[in-house]
């Protein structure tokens, strides 16, 4: 079974803004500006989402001169796609032995 910190990421994960962040972040470390470019959002609703992806550990920051860049974070996915390959995996192995709780 997947953890509740496992479900917290999928959470944050589910909004639409936060995955094309975090889609973006896997080409490259981005400052605000460049997600602004590419997302069209607003400078506060793209803060908002960054705090929510730093406070879930996907994503770090790096200080450089008056700019904040924001890099994802590929450990704390590797948890979550374990999690999710583990449960194909039982998914994969209850059909084969077409296993199921008698009435």
């Amino acid at each position: 079974m997947m953890m509740s910190v496992d479900a917290d990421v999928l959470r944050v994960l589910a909004d639409p803004l936060r995955l094309r962040i975090v889609s973006l972040l896997a080409g490259e470390a981005l400052c605000v500006c460049h997600l602004i470019e590419e997302t069209g959002a607003r400078q506060t609703n793209l803060s908002n989402h960054l705090k929510v992806l730093r406070e879930a550990g996907l994503v770090d920051t790096e200080p450089c001169g008056r700019f904040v860049y924001y890099r994802l974070r590929p450990e704390a996915l590797d948890v979550v796609a374990t999690a999710l390959g583990d449960l194909a995996a039982t998914a994969r192995e209850t059909a084969a032995n077409a296993r199921k709780r008698p009435c």
